[in-house]
C-alpha cells in the first residue's frame, strides 16, 4: 500500500472515532435532561406550616371563681348567694351550662338554710335559670313562690311574663286560641306590674306584642 493510501485510512478512522464520541456525548447528555425532567415531574415538596397555638382559655372572673368555689369551700351565707346570683344573672357571665348548674345547686343549698331573709331572690334567681333550661313549669312555680313574698320586685313580674308569653305561644302552636290569649292576657298584667314599679327601666315598657314570637 502506498504512503498516502495509509495516511487516507488513518484520516477515516479519526472521523469516525470522532463522531462516535459526538453520539455516545449526545445520548449522555439527552439522558441527563431527561432524568432532570423526570424530577421535575415529581410531587412538589409541601412547605411545612407551623400550626397556630392554641387560643387561651377564657379566663374566669371573680364572681364564677367564687361560684365554682362555693361547692368545695366554706359555705356561703343566704345573702352571699342573693348577691352572687344577681351579679351572675344580671351581667350575662353565665356563658355555658356547667356555670347554670352550678349556681343552681348554690341557691337550692342556700334555700335550706333557715333564714329565709334573701327566700324571695333566691326563688326568683333559681326561677330565672330554669326559665332559661326551659325547665318553664318549675321555673313558673319558683317565680310564683318569689312573688308571693315579695310582690314588688319588678324582675320577677317581668319574667313571669315571659313565662305566661311562652306558655300562650305553646298553645296557639297547639291550635288553642282561648287559651294562649288567657296567657297573653296575664303577660301584660305582669308587664303593666313591673312598668308602675320601676317606670324608668325601659326592658319592662316593652308591650307584650313585642315579646311574642321572641321567646
Amino acid at each position: 500500500m502506498r504512503v498516502w493510501d495509509t495516511s487516507f485510512v488513518e484520516i477515516h478512522r479519526k472521523k469516525v472515532a470522532g463522531v462516535h464520541s459526538d453520539r455516545i456525548l449526545s445520548l449522555l447528555l439527552a439522558l441527563t435532561l431527561a432524568a432532570a425532567l423526570a424530577g421535575c415531574g415529581s410531587a412538589p415538596v409541601q412547605p411545612v406550616i407551623e400550626a397556630a397555638p392554641p387560643l387561651p382559655a377564657k379566663e374566669e372572673n371573680f364572681d364564677q371563681a367564687r361560684l365554682r368555689e362555693a361547692l368545695t369551700g366554706p359555705e356561703l351565707s343566704p345573702n352571699e348567694v342573693a348577691d352572687l346570683s344577681d351579679r351572675l344573672l344580671a351581667s350575662g357571665n353565665l356563658v355555658n351550662e356547667q356555670d347554670m348548674a352550678r349556681l343552681e345547686l348554690v341557691l337550692l343549698k342556700a334555700l335550706k338554710n333557715p333564714d329565709k331573709t334573701h327566700r324571695a331572690t333566691l326563688w326568683r334567681n333559681l326561677g330565672i335559670i330554669h326559665y332559661n333550661q326551659k325547665k318553664y313549669k318549675l321555673a313558673r312555680q319558683e317565680l310564683q313562690s318569689a312573688n308571693e313574698l315579695n310582690p314588688k320586685n319588678a324582675r320577677t313580674r317581668f319574667y313571669l311574663a315571659k313565662i305566661f308569653i311562652t306558655q300562650g305561644e305553646i298553645f296557639e302552636r297547639q291550635g288553642k286560641k282561648k287559651l294562649a290569649r288567657q296567657q297573653f292576657k296575664r303577660a301584660a298584667i305582669e308587664m303593666e306590674m313591673a312598668r308602675k314599679i320601676e317606670p324608668s327601666n325601659p326592658l319592662y315598657r316593652q308591650d307584650v306584642k313585642q315579646l311574642i314570637g321572641r321567646e
